[in-house]
């Protein structure tokens, strides 16, 4: 798949709320996702740790209200999109949280995350 490719495959599946599915098949297996160093999980490495981050990031979600993601932008090997949460967190409140996230993509698939909120 071309990074294009492999882009609009993962704004399409999270769209529909399948993040594991996008995990499980657009992302090397040993992929990095890197979050700011406020973040419960600031860096992992590897699919299972990705889908573990995913999981413990779900467990501290009282409800979700909705999401917005962009179409991605591309560049070479690398393509960004942002992406919006309206939640409420278990121990926040409600909150609108917005990130843009970063991807590096080789041979086809995602090797690199790094989100910025």
């Amino acid at each position: 798949m071309t990074t294009q490719e492999v882009a609009n495959r993962l704004v399409e599946l999270c769209r529909m709320g399948q993040i594991e599915t996008a995990q499980n098949e657009l992302y090397a297996d040993d992929v990095t996702s890197t979050e700011p160093a406020s973040s419960p999980m600031q860096f992992a490495t590897g699919k299972n740790a990705l889908i573990e981050k995913g999981k413990m990031f779900q467990s501290m979600v009282e409800e979700f209200h909705g999401q917005n993601i962009s179409d991605p932008i591309v560049a070479g090997n690398v393509f960004a999109i942002t992406w919006g949460m309206d939640v409420t967190m278990k121990d926040r409140g409600r909150s609108n949280m917005e990130e843009v996230c970063v991807y590096n993509v080789k041979d086809g698939k995602i090797v690199s995350e790094q989100f910025f909120f």
